[in-house]
């Protein structure tokens, strides 16, 4: 038995994936999860998703689908988040490429589900955005979700659509979901939440980090990145809901406009018709912003005493729990020196971790 995961978004959703393959399957059906790789600017410096042609070492699966085995790699300057997926966990990966459109990518999945053969094909969401209009003010990424969308729903191959985390990615709010969604299928536990452990230790996602903190018990409210709206932490978020996917479509102003496109110029002109903008569009403009000098080492105590202060006027607007982007966005680091900074509060304060997120305790 097969089984093939759709992760709407590409990677946090890929690392939710796993989750679900532990909560569903137990992880020890063979499960291949199929994603973009997208990781945005604080892994990837180029503006968009990736191809083929942006790695060296994938292995043919079918005409058009590779699959990224550990030794992939991309090429430089790209980045992918995928090869070291593949590297610490036993799924199987295979590339979403968005670049031929909706008919595109139909055409992957139709050979995908030829020669898999699989029992079932999820298409999964965490936070929920796949279930947008398009014309949501807090609507940041319509576009992977729209396009994974429209392309499931060509499929000739039932396709179960889940939500994973209600509200979790920071875009619409758990209480504007609540009559789009269907019944609970699963509540994620901290058991279902260990086989990705390690990878929640350096992947950039802070959906999946809220999904999995959520699933080990945490509540409150996290600051994310960005303009650093808080998401709640609420009881709901460890479920995982089922939602009709032919009310998704016709929900969906920018998936139902794309079923014809053939590239991915056209899925973004579509975006910027429907939506207002082009998330890409918006990745080119922080693009043409980086570079320039490296950014200067870290100091400990400047770090630090600058921590306190955040954490001083976080708590005095009631929030609980942060991720390692904001805080790197807050004291005034470089996204490079993420992983550099989360040393060095665990190794200062490791009271405060609350895996993957950090927690701003009550107390001064």
């Amino acid at each position: 038995m097969t089984r093939v995961i759709v992760a709407a978004g590409g990677g946090g959703d890929a690392v939710a994936a796993v989750m679900l393959d532990a909560a569903l399957y137990g992880g020890e059906t063979p499960m291949v999860v199929f994603s973009y790789a997208w990781d945005r600017l604080l892994v990837d410096p180029v503006p968009g998703p990736r191809g083929p042609a942006n790695f060296r070492g994938l292995r043919p699966l079918t005409r058009s689908v590779r699959t990224v085995p550990a030794g992939a790699a991309a090429i430089a300057p790209a980045g992918s988040t995928l090869p070291r997926l593949a590297a610490e966990l036993p799924q199987t990966f295979a590339l979403i490429d968005p670049h031929h459109g909706a008919e595109g990518m139909v055409r992957q999945l139709e050979e995908l589900v030829q020669y898999l053969e699989p029992d079932s094909v999820d298409l999964l969401d965490v936070g929920g955005d796949i279930l947008a209009r398009g014309d949501e003010a807090t609507l940041r990424s319509p576009l992977a979700d729209a396009l994974t969308l429209a392309a499931c729903c060509e499929l000739n191959f039932p396709v179960r659509l889940l939500v994973a985390g209600p509200g979790l990615d920071g875009e619409l709010p758990a209480e504007a979901l609540r009559d789009r969604l269907g019944p609970v299928v699963l509540s994620l536990t901290a058991e279902h939440v260990a086989p990705v452990s390690s990878v929640l230790e350096w992947h950039p996602s802070e959906a999946a980090a809220m999904l999995a903190a959520a699933a080990r018990g945490a509540r409150g409210r996290c600051e994310v990145s960005g303009d650093g709206a808080p998401v709640p932490l609420t009881d709901v978020g460890p479920f995982v809901y089922e939602a009709d996917l032919d009310e998704a479509l016709h929900r969906n102003q920018l998936a139902g406009a794309i079923l014809a496109t053939e590239n991915l110029h056209q899925v973004e002109q579509y975006s910027r018709e429907i939506c207002g903008f082009s998330e890409i569009d918006d990745e080119r403009h922080q693009a043409g912003r980086l570079g320039g000098p490296a950014p200067p080492e870290i100091d400990p105590e400047a770090v630090l005493r600058r921590l306190d202060d955040f954490e001083a006027d976080a708590r005095g607007r009631g929030i609980t729990h942060t991720t390692f982007r904001r805080l790197t966005e807050v004291l005034g680091l470089s996204g490079t020196q993420r992983l550099e900074l989360r040393a060095l509060l665990l190794g200062s304060r490791p009271e405060r971790y609350q895996a993957p997120l950090w927690h701003i305790a009550s107390g001064a």
